[in-house]
């Protein structure tokens, strides 16, 4: 009877919490603003006023199927004030939730996870209660609805914690898009959540660590505690489109409406309209092509081939070819080529100055700026320092990588640059991907990128040395987060080591560390997978789990792939959680037409817009795996996938690594000799 009471008591306070945030957001929303005369700067602060009133709201949007908190600390008495005044010193108990909420009086009912006071939540032990007498964590229907509690003694007594709601709330069955972590941080992931922005950081994960879900839930923390050095913009950079769409609704879950996610692709804003060949994206993606595009962008520069002679007033003045070179020569290098050439500008109009005040002239500034823009100057500019655009730059070195490329690559490689279709110009020219980053380089020498607060890089194994460059380029008075896995890495320029990759972004200064427990992947599959790490990564140790689950992994040998594949998928499909079929690129179509075929709903991810929202067994292609998981997982022709690609190995690993419930083996043809 007295647990009852007690559930009821905790029920009722959830209610009276929901509401006083009903209140909250009826506040806001009904403050009336002013009407001022048109034209005023009134009215500019007015429609500011009633933007941000409408974010505001939007923030205190009640999410009916999101339990308000999740956990309860009850402090010693007297100690709260401690770890955060505005927790409100009279009280010894606070609950802890994703975002704060205040009664009528301005007395917190619930309190945000990302406030100090809530710290000991993720970080309290037996061994250092922080000043907490008691956790509780509670337990809540997919409705919401409260259904349970556990509590968690830090002092006195010999009893220890039983966990089972943390640990049911980590192996809860998930459908659809990833989910924010917050009620089930560890003190490992906090310890990263938390870190100062002023270090970046790079978080190697095996699969099941956490990482991605780490990543966003620092980005929620560093906006709440930093939200005036993060006025730059924060940035998420994903693999592809179909693993954005998968973490979309994390941030937003947690408060964070204003967070930015895009691929590479996107945040180049190039269009892509050509295709490498595999070697050629390869070298294009080498650090080496800095040094290409800088030697081919500054051989732009001449020589002049005459005086500069600016008539004023029916005098002529002289700068003599020599000190137009020389002054050249000095500009050069300590610029970027764009503020060069204004600088060089300004430069050879002060030499013209300095000639009219050896005749007797006084000139000023307006002379400065006129003789800067006079004919005779431009003329000379455009001879010696042109106006160039990158594609301009690109153009040349891809036609003939010769001039620029000789002593960086070999005579076989310039050869391999070499565009096999040569085009007419620049405007005709097809651009492939690998291209854009090397135009995005290229504006880079020439103008300034602007820098973005903090930039959150995801799947960073991948990247190209090129790639890297361009994501520094946009945080340099930044910081960054990365998180990746070097056994993962499936792209041609994927690094054997984290120091070799970092070096590119241009932070000396990232601190890397690893996460090596997984939470979420059954230690059986993930130890099944780790038999190819001696193969794919010999330098990473074997990732540890935490979980055991009976039945997690099947492994079948089939005469009949198609017939047993669409069994497993039934079978699995009756059970609880998000179902992934994934097999090689080439061969997942003809597996999805068999489902529809045999009557089985699916969708095909990178087809189909909603595929992972859409409740329907997902087919997904082992390119585009990572990063993803389903509680269920049916892993088609192994060895297909390792066949399919230079680095398939390191891709079976990934589709192998995606199950946090189940995984599913089936293979016709003999698995790779690791498994």
């Amino acid at each position: 009877m007295g647990e009852t009471t007690e559930l009821e008591s905790e029920a009722a306070y959830l209610a009276a919490a929901r509401a006083a945030l009903g209140r909250m957001r009826a506040d806001v929303l009904a403050t009336e603003t002013p009407e001022f005369v048109s034209g005023t700067d009134e009215v500019w602060f007015n429609t500011m006023y009633r933007m941000a009133r409408a974010r505001r709201g939007h923030e205190l949007r009640d999410l009916p199927d999101v339990p308000l908190f999740f956990g309860r600390l009850d402090y010693e008495p007297g100690t709260i004030g401690d770890h955060d005044p505005a927790a409100g010193p009279e009280s010894d108990r606070v609950y802890v939730g994703r975002r704060r909420v205040r009664d009528d009086e301005g007395t917190p009912l619930v309190v945000d996870w990302r406030a100090p006071v809530s710290m000991p939540f993720y970080r309290a032990t037996r061994e250092d209660p922080r000043g907490v007498l008691l956790r509780r964590r509670y337990g809540f229907s997919d409705t919401a609805a409260l259904t349970a509690y556990e509590d968690e003694p830090l002092t006195g007594g010999s009893g220890t914690p039983t966990g089972q709601l943390l640990a049911a709330e980590i192996e809860r069955p998930r459908a659809g898009p990833m989910r924010d972590i917050v009620a089930t941080i560890q003190p490992e992931q906090d310890e990263l959540v938390r870190a100062p922005l002023r270090h970046s950081i790079c978080v190697q994960g095996a699969p099941g660590t956490g990482k991605t879900a780490v990543g966003l839930h620092r980005l929620a923390y560093l906006l709440y505690t930093e939200p005036d050095r993060l006025a730059g913009g924060v940035t998420v950079v994903g693999p592809n489109r179909s693993f954005l769409g998968y973490i979309r609704h994390v941030l937003p879950a947690l408060g964070e409406v204003s967070v930015v996610q895009k691929t590479l692709d996107e945040l180049l804003d190039r269009p892509v309209t050509g295709t490498d060949t595999p070697d050629a994206a390869r070298l294009k993606g080498d650090a080496r092509m800095a040094e290409v595009l800088r030697r081919a962008l500054w051989a732009r520069i001449g020589e002049p081939a005459e005086d500069l002679v600016y008539v004023h007033g029916g005098t002529r003045h002289r700068v003599y070819r020599d000190d137009v070179a020389r002054t050249a020569a000095e500009m050069r290098g300590g610029t970027r080529y764009g503020p060069g050439r204004d600088g060089l500008a300004q430069r050879l109009a002060n030499l013209v100055l300095k000639e009219m005040e050896r005749r007797g002239a006084s000139p000023d500034d307006r002379d400065l700026a006129a003789v800067a823009r006079s004919k005779p100057v431009r003329q000379l500019l455009d001879a010696l320092w042109p106006k160039v655009t990158p594609e301009q730059v690109l153009f040349a070195v891809l036609s003939d990588p010769e001039p620029a490329a000789e002593g960086v690559y070999t005579a076989e490689e310039r050869e391999t640059l070499r565009w096999a279709k040569p085009y007419r110009s620049a405007k005709s020219a097809k651009w492939s991907a690998a291209d854009t980053v090397l135009l995005d380089e290229l504006a880079g020498l020439i103008d300034r990128t602007p820098s973005l607060s903090h930039l959150m890089v995801d799947e960073a194994q991948d990247l190209s040395p090129m790639q890297c460059r361009a994501l520094g380029r946009r945080c340099v008075t930044g910081s960054l987060t990365v998180l990746g896995d070097i056994a993962q890495g499936t792209s041609a320029w994927a690094a054997d080591d984290w120091p070799t990759l970092l070096a590119h972004f241009g932070k000396p200064d990232i601190r890397l560390t690893a996460l090596e427990r997984g939470f979420r992947v059954p230690a059986q599959i993930i130890g099944y997978a780790a038999r190819l790490l001696p193969t794919i990564a010999p330098g990473l140790a074997s990732p540890a789990s935490v979980r055991r689950s009976a039945g997690a992994l099947r492994i079948t040998a089939t005469t009949s792939l198609v017939d047993d594949v669409v069994a497993a998928c039934r079978d699995r499909l009756a059970g609880e959680g998000s179902v992934g079929l994934i097999a090689a690129d080439a061969d997942i179509a003809g597996l999805h037409e068999a489902l529809l075929a045999a009557g089985v709903e699916a969708a095909l991810l990178g087809r189909d817009d909603d595929a992972l929202e859409s409740g329907l067994l997902v087919c997904v292609p082992a390119g585009l795996a990572k990063g993803l998981e389903f509680d269920a997982v049916i892993v088609a022709e192994p060895g297909r996938i390792a066949a399919a690609e230079d680095r398939g190995l390191r891709r079976l690993y990934v589709a192998l690594t995606r199950a946090v419930s189940t995984l599913d083996v089936l293979h016709a043809e003999p698995l790779p000799d690791p498994l």
